[in-house]
């Protein structure tokens, strides 16, 4: 868990009605999480799974048709960003608001997981609305989290939003009551990594970002002919052959072996670093490999089991790394060995700015009547509780109707609000929204989709549930919608401090 937990009160004799805590304090943390997201082709968004968590609600239960959430003071609105006070418009298609996504976060057993949220209005242009069981664990907040706006099989074709600070109700976060289930998250200014781009090995070595060497296999012509015009230093190398002798670099035919040694071995290389090597022989510097987690938690293995040679660490910024050491020799021509050229690549990041400024933001409403017209949006994926199946997960689908009171006593959920609909795990997190309008996109946030029923005990999913959004989400949401969270990377694509 980053940062420190921050109560504040309504009043002073009042009990505690708001916490916050850092997900990502700073942009280098930050710059982390995006990195581990987006590593190897976005390999880490693609291996996650929608969250599974105890949701699920029959009617055993018998759902309550009167009493419920009531308002505890006069209702009010506050309006989307840019679009001014809107009204519900009757189409006979419903446009998908591109506000709408996929959060992802690391629990506490390193499982990746996914479910949905909003981007919703703020001052700064930098916040997302989800359920709160979608940020905490009922003790910590999730790590490396993240959304994606528009997210689609490892696309992010609005960027990738690190969380900075989360914003919920105390009484989830100490008592996990469901009621409560709402939390707001200041993100990062939107982030982008750039495509590859190959280098000299000048530019390479001065290059203070993430660099990287991938070695591609040459013909034995084409290395010598780079060995002959660059000479010893030239970027190609081949493998060596057990039992090979090393001579000179002058010896007819010799041909220069890069071996890999350990880091001690690299150490006590018997020809200091320097000095003139006997043989043409060179110590060169270590090779650092970026990996994903899973590679480093893989190559761990491999190293146990005395397959690695190189160092697997992690650096400040909690990157994975693989350190490899080489020694080169020149030996004696051999047949049938494999030459490579080493190709020296450097990425580069860019901000993409505000995500309000890149995909809009819903507006928000609070103590509404039960009973109001709402549409819900979310990425519905898991089967419903008899296994049948009717989502993927891959898109956003839509609900339509009148809430009701709802009561889940398994969470605590005395005052929640239900709607009718199909829609399964993956899409809690995702937005109820009042007066939505098809045409412009948004409406007002007045819940979230935060636990699923089956009314009439068929073993499938017939309506969700949501906190009632009231004067206290109210005093959460202002407390989140004010407070800035910045950029990640500078003009020129550096990491910001």
């Amino acid at each position: 868990m980053l940062g420190t937990s921050l109560v504040t009160t309504s009043t002073a004799s009042a009990a505690p009605v708001r916490s916050s805590e850092y997900l990502a304090k700073t942009p280098a943390q930050a710059y982390s999480v995006a990195q581990f997201w987006l590593d190897s082709n976005a390999a880490a968004l693609k291996a996650a799974k929608e969250y599974k968590y105890e949701y699920y609600v029959g009617s055993s239960e018998k759902l309550q048709v009167k009493g419920g959430p009531s308002a505890d003071g006069k209702p009010g609105v506050t309006n989307p960003t840019g679009a001014g006070k809107v009204t519900a418009t009757k189409v006979k298609n419903v446009n998908l608001p591109r506000t709408v996504g996929k959060v992802f976060w690391v629990d506490s057993k390193g499982n990746k997981w996914w479910a949905s949220g909003s981007a919703i209005h703020s001052k700064y242009g930098n916040l997302v609305v989800t359920a709160a069981h979608n940020v905490f664990d009922g003790k910590n907040v999730f790590d490396k989290w993240v959304f994606v706006p528009g997210y689609y099989k490892g696309k992010a074709p609005w960027g990738i939003y690190v969380g900075k600070q989360a914003f919920t109700h105390y009484d989830f976060t100490v008592f996990e009551d469901y009621d409560k289930d709402y939390a707001f998250v200041t993100v990062y200014n939107g982030f982008q990594l750039l495509p590859k781009q190959e280098v000299s090995k000048e530019e390479y070595d001065k290059w203070t970002g993430d660099k990287w060497v991938e070695s591609k296999e040459i013909t034995r012509k084409e290395y010598r002919q780079i060995l002959d015009k660059y000479g010893p230093l030239a970027p190609v190398w081949r493998e060596r052959i057990k039992g090979e002798e090393a001579v000179g670099p002058n010896y007819p035919g010799a041909e220069k072996s890069q071996i890999e040694v350990t880091e001690q071995q690299w150490k006590d290389a018997p020809f200091p670093r320097g000095r003139k090597a006997p043989n043409g022989s060179k110590v060169l510097p270590p090779k650092i490999t970026h990996l994903t987690k899973a590679q480093y938690e893989q190559l761990l293995k491999d190293k146990a089991a005395g397959k690695v040679l190189g160092k697997l660490t992690r650096d400040r910024r909690g990157n994975y790394l693989l350190i490899q050491y080489f020694v080169v020799q020149w030996v004696k021509p051999t047949k049938n060995v494999k030459y490579y050229l080493d190709h020296f690549y450097i990425g580069k990041v860019k901000d993409v700015g505000p995500l309000a400024k890149n995909v809009g933001a819903q507006g928000f409403a609070w103590n509404q009547k039960r009973g109001t017209t709402v549409f819900a949006f979310g990425y519905p994926a898991a089967p419903h509780p008899n296994g049948s199946t009717g989502f993927t997960g891959l898109t956003p689908k839509w609900s339509y109707g009148k809430t009701y009171t709802a009561v889940n006593p398994k969470l605590k959920a005395e005052e929640s609000i239900g709607l009718k609909s199909a829609m399964t795990k993956g899409a809690d997190g995702g937005p109820l929204i009042w007066q939505y309008s098809s045409t412009k996109r948004v409406g007002y946030v007045n819940g979230v989709i935060s636990w699923f029923g089956d009314a009439d005990n068929n073993g499938r999913i017939d309506f969700i549930a949501s906190p009632y959004f009231d004067g206290e989400t109210k005093a959460i949401y202002d407390a989140a919608a004010k407070t800035w969270s910045g950029s990640i990377v500078g003009k020129n694509g550096e990491v910001l401090k």
